[in-house]
């Protein structure tokens, strides 16, 4: 996945963010206040590419269905909030995860895997389009990347591990549309790496979102989350797919 593939109709329609719920209101003297909304959400992803741990390492096909991902987590968490004042947005979200996985390397050998991933990533932005039912925000930022791996053999007292650790400058874009008084559709994506991190990333979310009230909100949608990164002859270019539910609460 090269950025120049990317489809350039992405810094319009789309925008960063999981799960982001709600729609702006008409301009008032409250624009003047910050608010404020925290949506923790789960992300139930499969993945699948291609993995190189080391220079002159043949690549290794990776190929997990989200029930795999699920036999295999120890724990996970997802959650993503904004501050907004006026036209200006805030933006973060944090993602953890921690699976491990048990093999046979021969009768009674067991091998041990274990795989940390954690991100965060935090953007700031404007709102360039303010309609009654349409609003779009353009951001700039970044995201940090952490993954962890290590692999054991008990049995022979063996093991190796291994720590990436890298920044993506990051452009994204959020588009939120209201349809009625309760329901709205928010469409995100954000593009980076710019081989500054990794060579390349693409995220695109849909959403559809449901006030329950006006403090609370329902969301459910898709997600898809692309890395491409070739470091000192290691490779990691994976994809990261799935449907999300998540939970808004405004203030």
């Amino acid at each position: 996945m090269k950025i120049s593939q990317l489809p350039l109709a992405l810094t319009w329609a789309l925008s960063l963010g999981i799960a982001t719920l709600g729609y702006a209101s008409q301009a008032t003297a409250a624009d003047d206040a910050w608010r404020f909304q925290l949506t923790p959400y789960v992300w139930m992803a499969g993945l699948s590419g291609d993995i190189r741990p080391q220079a002159g390492a043949p690549p290794v096909r990776a190929t997990r269905t989200f029930g795999d991902v699920l036999d295999d987590v120890d724990g996970a968490l997802f959650l993503t909030g904004s501050a907004r004042r006026d036209r200006w947005v805030l933006f973060g979200d944090l993602t953890w995860a921690s699976l491990s996985h048990e093999g046979v390397l021969a009768p009674g050998v067991t091998v041990e895997g274990k795989l940390r991933q954690r991100s965060f990533t935090a953007a700031a932005g404007y709102q360039v389009v303010s309609q009654p039912d349409h609003h779009l925000d353009l951001l700039a930022g970044a995201r940090a990347w952490r993954i962890e791996a290590e692999v054991a053999v008990p049995a022979l007292g063996v093991g190796a591990s291994k720590t990436e650790r890298w920044v993506d400058p990051i452009l994204a874009a959020r588009l939120r549309s209201r349809l009625t008084s309760e329901w709205s559709t928010i469409l995100h994506a954000d593009i980076g790496g710019f081989g500054v991190g990794a060579d390349s990333t693409l995220q695109l979310v849909a959403t559809a979102n449901y006030a329950v009230s006006e403090a609370f909100h329902l969301s459910a949608g898709y997600r898809h989350l692309a890395v491409d990164r070739d470091e000192a002859g290691s490779r990691l270019d994976v994809s990261m797919n799935g449907p999300l539910l998540g939970v808004t609460w405004r203030f």
